[in-house]
């Protein structure tokens, strides 16, 4: 490593996490921080839970924690270049910064719908994504008794803001044009269980229909739909995911493949530069190096530990299972592997209201588990089959369904 040491563009978790991994992996050159944000490092799944506004903005660290560890930290700064062949970035108040080894941790934007351009509705007021802290404290003030709350996307955002819609006292409509919620990455029991809760906690739930105009003034927001339905309400949230940021990676020529393209070391196609979180696609290496991108708070975190310790030479490969989790009411879910690809599913109950799906492939390996349950009902058993999914096993599906046989025996 040269004078120039390492830059890190992203502050979010997996930005932040590479940063502080540096040092307790005894890196003593310079680390710059950069992040384009006025605050200091937050984590955001609290965005969307129903807790109080003070404890919805929870900093990834404390800000006193970047002098003491000598990590340069640039805060509401924005790169306005990255120049690779000169190793350098170049911010937008002019400033220069060479590097020799470059993190770039730029996270993904929600995803706008099309109609609102088309009925030119995307500067309204009434309009919100989920993203930063400023998105969250604007919904926050709809979150209340005699306040109509309209969502579109059934997906993990919207469902967890429509919770917490209803936690809160808000009315809440929620609408997904696919047939049911939750269709990326989330078995159907499962999905459809949840539809039935929030049903029943007073939220209306309109799926499977085409979402024709969107208007706004400054007193509400109308969602006409496909069949002449008319939705009314005082905001409208929009959870339709969110797409990587990877403008300052194509327009200086990096490989770009659903987010910026980087190899099991998480090494893009310069050597030079690593990417890491939300912004990246990789491979991954138990479903045969398939290529995914992740929106996950523990991948961003694996891999910012995992591209500190590669920005250093280390030469590690990245063997993380895609997990996913997502709390509404009292009720969490969460997701281990990819499903897609198994041919078989076996069902294990466990306590009163809580069961575990397990995805066999073809060959009988275990390659995803879903579970849904109170509180952390179907944390341990999610745990145990994410390590049996690491290791390519091939349980016996009697035993898988048997909640007397410890999973923990099958490794």
């Amino acid at each position: 490593m040269d004078d120039r040491g390492i830059v890190i563009v992203g502050a979010g978790e997996a930005g932040v996490r590479a940063a502080f991994a540096l040092r307790e992996k005894g890196y003593e050159g310079s680390v710059t921080l950069i992040g384009d944000e006025p605050h200091l490092p937050y984590e955001r799944p609290p965005l969307s839970k129903p807790v109080s506004e003070a404890e919805a903005v929870r900093a990834i660290v404390a800000g006193e924690r970047f002098a003491e560890t000598g990590i340069a930290f640039k805060r509401g700064q924005r790169v306005a270049a990255l120049r690779p062949s000169e190793h350098q970035l170049v911010l937008e108040d002019g400033e220069a910064l060479g590097y020799r080894r470059l993190l770039l941790a730029t996270g993904a934007t929600p995803r706008q719908l099309p109609i609102m351009s088309a009925c030119g509705v995307l500067a309204s007021d009434r309009i919100h994504v989920l993203r930063t802290v400023e998105h969250a404290a604007a919904i926050r003030r709809y979150m209340g008794e005699g306040k109509r709350i309209g969502i579109i996307g059934g997906g993990f955002i919207g469902l967890e803001l429509a919770a917490m819609g209803r936690m809160l006292g808000a009315a809440v409509t929620l609408i997904e044009v696919q047939p049911r919620v939750l269709m990326r990455g989330v078995p159907e029991k499962l999905a459809l269980a949840l539809q039935v809760r929030h049903a029943a906690e007073g939220v209306e739930l309109i799926c499977g229909v085409a979402i024709n105009a969107i208007s706004a003034d400054s007193d509400s927001v109308v969602v006409t739909l496909g069949d002449a339905r008319r939705i009314e309400a005082d905001i409208l949230v929009v959870g339709i995911g969110a797409q990587p940021n990877t403008a300052l990676a194509a327009e200086a020529g990096l490989a770009i493949e659903n987010g910026i393209a980087v190899d099991a070391q998480l090494r893009t196609s310069d050597p030079d530069i690593f990417a890491a979180g939300d912004c990246c696609s990789f491979p991954v290496a138990i479903y045969g190096a398939r290529r995914v991108r992740l929106e996950s708070w523990r991948n961003a975190q694996e891999q910012g530990s995992l591209a500190a310790a590669n920005m250093r030479g280390a030469g590690e490969m990245f063997v993380g299972i895609p997990w996913f989790w997502s709390d509404q009411y009292d009720l969490t879910l969460q997701v281990a592997g990819l499903a897609d690809g198994a041919v078989r599913e076996v069902a294990r109950s466990l306590s009163p209201g809580a069961e575990i799906l397990f995805h066999l492939d073809g060959e009988g390996r275990l390659i995803a588990a879903s579970g849904l349950g109170p509180g952390g009902a179907v944390a341990r058993d999610i745990r145990l089959a994410e390590m049996l999914i690491a290791k390519a096993a091939k349980p016996d599906p009697g035993a898988l369904a048997d909640p007397a046989v410890k999973l923990k025996s099958l490794l």
